[in-house]
């Protein structure tokens, strides 16, 4: 529904970058359903669940701007130009973006834009999957003697390729997160068993907290077969770290390869 412009002496634009979380509506933040009471227009991602949208009042527009490969593509450029214009014409426009707007969300380059135009700004942190959803699965990035510290990268960088920073991570004993590396797991696990890790746990996690969730808990060396066996597929981010063995499915992996190791013997 096309909608008739204010009268621009009454507009007053403001954009508003809302995490929306990694996908159970209900992880929302508060100040987030305040920023979506609000908003005359919502323009929202491909992961973005969309029950969120009933917390916009209705006759706000709502414009859906995913770039996932299977849907229509919406380049940034033309995202940051449909922000602005809706922002002058109609007033306040909430940037809904999956997980945190901060975190491989590009928030800081779509706040630039905006404040380009002198347009007033406000950001609503939100639950970044690469947290949150390792946590749903009481998987903690932190724990004894087993990890001290935690890093999060992406899989593949803006030109493709596997991100430099997974090599020195692969190093660390750190916990690490993997998002957007579902699909070059095979080079991302040698990049483990070159440093003498084919035996450390791996979950991989697909639409982490959504009723579709599935996941995968395994080793390095195997999580490969385990994906493909499962089909897994993006969206979805990989853990890797000693903390993962703290996940029940872990145990129950472990306790079927001794019993298969026996009968073999």
């Amino acid at each position: 529904m096309i909608l008739e412009k204010v009268e621009r002496n009454t507009i007053e634009p403001k954009i508003t970058l809302v995490g929306a979380g990694p996908g159970d509506p209900d992880l929302l933040t508060l100040k987030g359903v305040k920023a979506l009471a609000t908003a005359d227009v919502v323009l929202y991602d491909a992961l973005v669940n969309e029950a969120l949208l009933n917390h916009a009042p209705e006759k706000a527009i709502k414009v859906y701007v995913g770039k996932q490969s299977d849907d229509e593509s919406f380049s940034q450029k033309l995202v940051n130009k449909l922000m602005i214009d809706y922002a002058l014409n109609y007033g306040h426009v909430v940037r809904l973006k999956s997980g945190d707007p901060f975190v491989f969300a590009r928030g800081y380059e779509e706040i630039h834009v905006a404040e380009s135009y002198s347009i007033p700004t406000e950001i609503v942190p939100g639950v970044s999957s690469a947290l949150g959803v390792p946590g749903l699965q009481k998987i903690p990035m932190v724990y004894g003697n087993m990890s001290e510290s935690f890093w999060v990268v992406t899989g593949t960088n803006s030109q493709g390729l596997i991100s430099p920073d997974l090599y020195v991570a692969a190093k660390s004993n750190a916990t690490i997160v993997v998002l957007m590396g579902i699909e070059k797991i095979k080079e991302i696990a040698e990049i483990f068993k070159a440093e003498g890790k084919a035996n450390l746990p791996v979950a991989v996690i697909e639409n982490g907290s959504s009723k579709e969730e599935n996941v995968v808990v395994g080793i390095v060396d195997t999580i490969e077969e385990l994906i493909e066996e499962k089909k897994l597929s993006s969206p979805a981010l990989l853990v890797f770290g000693n903390v993962v063995s703290l996940h029940p499915q872990f145990n129950s992996i472990h306790q079927f390869y001794a019993i298969m190791a026996q009968e073999e013997y």
